[in-house]
């Protein structure tokens, strides 16, 4: 997908957008699911401990930048443990660990951030990447809740007429195919009785997003942290969707983000790089980022995917 360049100074005076300040990358510590949460502490700081050093290493290669670093917690899908008994234990784990954990997040912020659902805003601006000769049998994502890089994936199906010869079968194709197809269906959300479940892969799409803070909602940044006075509560939707909990954290978004994870994880995140490459970012956000990078002599590529980086281990 390509997007004409404009210019960043035209587009700011049409439309009213809200900057944001930005490190050169969001590195984040993990994204454990409620179970692994449930192990304690020492499980805790063994899984720190493990990764720490390449946290180190990727530190090392950006030694002269500003990085801020995260931490996700997966409550969207459950929500066992309380944020007054979890949040101490994960800071204690780091710091044992050497590390700093600058921002916390909770999952369910990315379905509802409060007044906005940041997945609803990342929806709108899904833009199918259509096989060519596309016949129009295939419903659009936003309405069927699937997306593909693929020719063939999920067709819809079609009764064959009596006594017809059975139907040959073909392979399916990936657009962008390189000598060999490797192909994906990748589901957004599931309804339920209580409504839309977006899908892990579709949240942690969105959670990159804010990273890469290109969300808008009418001008206005989607998420902004917020530091957290006292106790913590026993809820978790008492929180904000970003906790800054170091006072001299560098900033929340980035240029870039670097995600480091362990190898079960990487079906996921597979997933969410092929929901990433059929997001369309706003205009005036692109050209705002282009202009800052710009300033400040930093190279940032034109498409989202490959703003986004990922070190999968299982040596934790």
């Amino acid at each position: 997908m390509t997007v004409p360049e404009l210019d960043a100074k035209a587009l700011t005076d049409r439309i009213r957008v809200e900057r944001v300040p930005r490190s050169h990358l969001s590195l984040e510590l993990g994204h454990l699911y409620m179970e692994d949460l449930l192990a304690g502490p020492d499980a805790l700081r063994r899984y720190f401990a493990g990764i720490a050093p390449w946290a180190e290493f990727v530190r090392s290669r950006h030694a002269a930048r500003r990085v801020s670093t995260c931490f996700m917690v997966d409550e969207y899908f459950s929500a066992v443990r309380k944020p007054a008994d979890l949040i101490p234990e994960l800071v204690e784990a780091a710091a044992a660990a050497g590390l700093t954990i600058d921002y916390l997040a909770r999952e369910s912020a990315c379905a509802d951030a409060g007044g906005v659902s940041p997945a609803e805003l990342v929806l709108e601006r899904v833009t199918p990447d259509p096989p060519p000769g596309t016949d129009g049998t295939r419903p659009p994502a936003r309405a069927s809740g699937w997306l593909t890089n693929s020719e063939g994936m999920a067709r819809p199906h079609r009764p064959s007429e009596a006594m017809a010869a059975p139907r040959r079968w073909e392979p399916p194709r990936q657009n962008d195919v390189r000598l060999h197809s490797i192909c994906l269906d990748v589901q957004l959300w599931s309804e339920t009785d209580g409504g839309r479940l977006w899908s892990c892969a579709f949240l942690s799409a969105v959670w990159q997003l804010l990273r890469l803070g290109v969300l808008r909602d009418e001008g206005r940044a989607v998420v902004v942290p917020e530091r957290w006075d006292g106790p913590y509560p026993a809820e978790w939707g008492d929180l904000p969707p970003v906790v800054r909990l170091a006072e001299r954290a560098h900033p929340f978004t980035a240029y870039r983000t670097m995600t480091l994870l362990e190898t079960r994880f990487a079906d996921v995140e597979a997933a969410v790089r092929l929901i990433l490459g059929q997001v369309a970012v706003d205009p005036v956000v692109r050209a705002q980022v282009a202009e800052q990078a710009s300033r400040e002599g930093v190279d940032v590529p034109d498409e989202l995917v490959r703003r986004v980086a990922h070190v999968f281990t299982d040596d934790l």
